[in-house]
């Protein structure tokens, strides 16, 4: 027996959280707890959560961000396994009995994802081709972007205490972080099914909430080039990543008259360890 914990954090979410909540309860293979993480949440997202007393175990906390909620969850959960659901996305009812099924298949894995239906605007649409997922050693194609969705994801709760926690200081962009961090030492197993429903265009999504998302990708490879499980291949792969998109950066800094000086001197570092490294 797959004992699953699931961690939906949620922050202000009171059209949204039910169906999260709901596509969970109607799993064909049941988890051992569901626990929600309520994000200091002001709306009526409180209120709703009461109303599934019993079926869920509900955590309160201060609003601290994505990062602070799913860690807070993975902290106080009791499971083998992890499951993460944003509160926005549905999962279909055989998501994690996919899942099971893979991890009795390759039961050395660590971490796996299913394939994901995006709607955008309340239609379906169809990822470009360069989003679609991988299996085993993701690591360089995610460092241009992110490759696991954390709705479609489940890992072992071992490889979150020897990963460590989400970065509660990138309020986005932290899944990247996560990922890069995880793929960089394990492979990701992929099952070739649709296991969720991935919500976007919305209001309220974060990525909606900040401009030049790079700056975040741009702190988390900064971050990796000191971790020392760093080969010097991946490092000219990491390092080659940050150029690039501290030249993305660049010109979106530029087009909205912002100061450029200090990108300047990263960029003029950057490239010059480069160089060293070839």
């Amino acid at each position: 027996m797959i004992n699953i914990s699931v961690i939906i954090p949620v922050f202000n979410r009171e059209k949204k959280i039910s169906r999260a909540i709901n596509s969970v309860l109607d799993q064909t293979y049941k988890p051992l707890e569901i626990i929600v993480v309520d994000d200091g949440s002001i709306d009526k997202t409180a209120n709703i959560l009461r109303s599934y007393s019993g079926k869920i175990k509900v955590i309160h906390q201060k609003n601290s961000g994505v990062s602070a909620a799913r860690n807070n969850g993975i902290k106080n959960s009791s499971g083998e396994w992890i499951s993460l659901l944003d509160s926005d996305d549905e999962w279909l009812p055989n998501k994690l009995q996919l899942e099971v099924d893979y991890i009795n298949k390759n039961p050395n894995i660590k971490i796996l994802q299913t394939e994901e239906i995006w709607i955008r605007n309340g239609k379906q649409i169809n990822p470009k081709k360069y989003h679609k997922k991988k299996a085993g050693d993701i690591f360089k194609k995610s460092l241009e972007l992110c490759l696991v969705s954390p709705s479609a994801v489940i890992f072992k709760r071992s490889l979150f205490d020897e990963i460590g926690d989400f970065d509660e200081k990138l309020p986005v962009c932290e899944d990247y972080d996560y990922w890069l961090r995880t793929s960089l030492k394990y492979p990701v197993g992929l099952v070739n099914e649709f296991g969720i429903k991935k919500y976007g265009g919305h209001s309220d999504q974060l990525s909606q909430k900040y401009w030049g998302m790079d700056r975040f990708r741009i702190q988390s490879l900064e971050k990796l080039l000191d971790n020392e499980l760093l080969d010097n291949a991946k490092k000219k792969l990491v390092l080659k990543t940050l150029l690039k998109k501290l030249d993305i950066l660049m010109i979106g800094s530029k087009k909205r008259g912002k100061d450029v000086s200090d990108l300047t001197k990263k960029i003029n570092e950057y490239s010059n360890i480069y160089k060293t490294n070839l």
